[in-house]
């Protein structure tokens, strides 16, 4: 089945890499206008120019999801460019491990600054763009270590916790508004973090596709990034105020655990 995504125009938040790239490429290749942003503006105008070269449109901006400024310019410049706004997804994030008595105050506050606060201010801020276009989606990444405990994912799992029941929220208030939003909850993804979990543990990206997720595998960028325009598309139309897993059957059946959890 081919989602329909054609002609919207849709935000996506950290997309210079990882899975925020690969949604933003996926909605571009259906016929999507992405505006890409990221904190970092070399990385979301590589994202763009990506999406150019392949014949499609985009515009990269540089955004610290954590600053209501930000926001309110971000999603100005969107409309200014393309005269709309159909669908945000609030994807950008940051991750630690760390025991509760290893994280800092200021680790625990930016974490959930970027990760939660940043997934408020956007649903916030967007909800009267597409209020004006009679609806629209959100789509909010969590993770699994929104809905199980880890060791050593304290604050992540907080963050990404309060993501998932906000969005409950959230589909709650816009219902009424023809504005739907769902999270999405991935397991462990060959991105950097991997590469950041695998140098805390020493377990390769192949060790950690083993133990979580009896596929034997671990997830990819397209995997997470499929499910997120599905639930942006007109096919997802009557799905809001749910929690979607990309997580191999992982929570769902027995695997070996991981030394530091199966956080994502």
């Amino acid at each position: 089945m081919r989602v329909t995504v054609e002609n919207k125009v849709v935000m996506v938040t950290g997309a210079g890499g990882g899975i925020g790239r690969a949604t933003a490429r996926l909605f571009a290749d259906g016929g999507a206008k992405v505006v890409v942003t990221d904190i970092t503006e070399a990385a979301a105008r590589q994202t763009a120019e990506l999406i150019e070269r392949s014949g499609g449109e985009a515009l990269a901006l540089v955004q610290d999801v954590a600053s209501e400024a930000d926001w309110l310019r971000t999603l100005a410049a969107t409309v200014e460019r393309f005269g709309a706004i159909d669908v945000l997804v609030n994807n950008a994030g940051i991750y630690v491990i760390a025991s509760v008595e290893e994280t800092s105050l200021e680790q625990w506050n930016r974490m959930i600054a970027v990760n939660l606060t940043g997934t408020f201010l956007g649903a916030k801020y967007v909800a009267p763009y597409l209020r004006k276009q009679g609806g629209g989606s959100i789509v909010n990444l969590s993770s699994i270590a929104g809905l199980q405990g880890s060791a050593e994912h304290a604050a992540y799992g907080a963050a990404k916790g309060g993501v998932r029941i906000l969005t409950k929220h959230l589909a709650a208030e816009f219902g009424r508004d023809n504005i739907r939003v769902n999270s999405v909850h991935p397991t462990y993804v060959r991105t950097p973090m991997v590469e950041y979990a695998s140098g805390r543990t020493g377990l390769s990206a192949e060790e950690y596709g083993r133990m979580l997720s009896p596929l034997g595998r671990l997830a990819e960028v397209e995997d997470v990034a499929n499910m997120i325009v599905f639930l942006a598309a007109e096919e997802s139309r009557y799905l809001t105020g749910s929690e979607f897993l990309v997580d191999g059957g992982g929570t769902s059946t027995e695997v070996d655990p991981s030394p530091t959890g199966l956080a994502a």
